[in-house]
């Protein structure tokens, strides 16, 4: 790949029949194609002011096939050992396919997720597990603060205690002696929803953040207490990895978050690739497990993350327990978390009584 790809894995690392794919990319786009043909007959149809917005959106999805195109024509060429015949074209169709389907970045709404085509269609057998993972994950809402409405991502560890970034908690909370205290004018509080298209202000998802319980002085992690209205419990929490997995590099795992626009760290264009430019919004984002560094306090993973998915939490695929605190990446190698098995006899973590499993 370029030195500027946005892709952690190799094709070939990611995908089992570089053939089986290429054919399907290209089924894929030939259904497109048949759309595309309605589109263009009622387009003729559409008023003359909606006309360009229609042209616009036609152009973007020929594009988009080219692209794709390109990407299919660069999987033959690996799987006939021809990659140093790949062009630059392909290389970047290649990428758009693995961010796609490879590593995609899944659109939640109604705390579900659509079936995938190829590798991941494996989510589909996980569906419960997942869907529970999904309902105990939420955005780090602010009031008060000077640029942000929103911060990071955070989940329940405990019935009334939340897992997040040290990083995160510090845009709202500061140190106060031997404790940590609100800074002055801001509230914060936690959603459960804030999918695409979802109705704003359902206040039955919303819990307010009450305590600073605390934030870790080694890695980047900080819990949080959160209280609802009418003594509603946010829901029953996640279950943390007390043990290690057993097979790392490549475990499948998963994060759900909220991955935010951030072009000073990625590029624009492979970002809209990924994201159709929708931000801000709770996303299913599988992948693998690439490395524990165990020196470090940190497992490496390949998931299609962003800024907003600071605070989010690692999940194994096989039994849905919490491998990691997702904490931070760099563009083109890959994604850090804290593995959380490595502290299950921390202090802060034993003060809050989160759940080990």
């Amino acid at each position: 790949m370029s030195g500027r790809s946005p892709v952690a894995t190799r094709p070939e690392e990611v995908f089992g029949d570089l053939r089986a794919v290429a054919e399907r990319v290209r089924q894929g786009l030939e259904a497109e194609r048949e759309a595309e043909a309605e589109i263009r007959e009622s387009a003729a149809d559409l008023p003359a002011e909606r006309a360009p917005a229609a042209e616009i959106g036609g152009f973007a999805r020929r594009e988009r096939a080219r692209v794709l195109e390109a990407g299919a024509r660069g999987l033959e060429k690996l799987a006939a050992g021809r990659a140093d015949e790949v062009d630059e074209d392909e290389h970047f169709g290649l990428e758009a396919i693995v961010l796609l389907e490879g590593r995609p970045a899944i659109l939640v709404q109604g705390q579900d997720f659509p079936s995938q085509p190829g590798d991941w269609a494996v989510l589909d057998g996980h569906r419960d597990g997942i869907r529970n993972s999904i309902a105990r994950v939420g955005r780090v809402d602010v009031v008060g603060h000077p640029r942000l409405d929103w911060v990071g991502t955070a989940f329940l560890v405990g019935p009334d205690v939340v897992m997040t970034n040290r990083h995160v908690a510090d845009e709202f909370a500061r140190e106060d002696g031997a404790a940590w205290s609100f800074r002055p004018g801001m509230t914060a509080r936690l959603d459960l929803a804030e999918e695409l298209s979802a109705v704003p202000g359902d206040a039955s998802l919303e819990f307010e953040v009450t305590e600073v319980i605390g934030i870790h002085p080694d890695v980047d992690l900080a819990l949080l207490r959160v209280e609802a209205e009418d003594d509603r419990a946010p829901a029953t929490p996640l279950a943390l990895a007390a043990d290690p997995p057993g097979d790392i590099p490549g475990r499948p795992v998963y994060v759900v978050g909220y991955p935010a626009e951030d072009s000073r760290r990625n590029e624009p264009e492979a970002m809209r690739r990924i994201f159709m430019d929708v931000y801000n919004v709770k996303r299913l984002q599988p992948g693998t497990t690439t490395k524990l560094v165990r020196e470090r306090l940190t497992v490496n993973h390949d998931c299609s993350t962003l800024g907003g998915n600071s605070g989010s939490p690692v999940f194994d695929l096989a039994d849905h327990r919490v491998l990691g605190l997702h904490y931070g990446g760099r563009y083109g190698f890959g994604n850090w978390a804290v593995p959380l098995w490595e502290m299950v006899d921390d202090p802060l973590l034993s003060r809050a009584q989160v759940n080990w499993v």
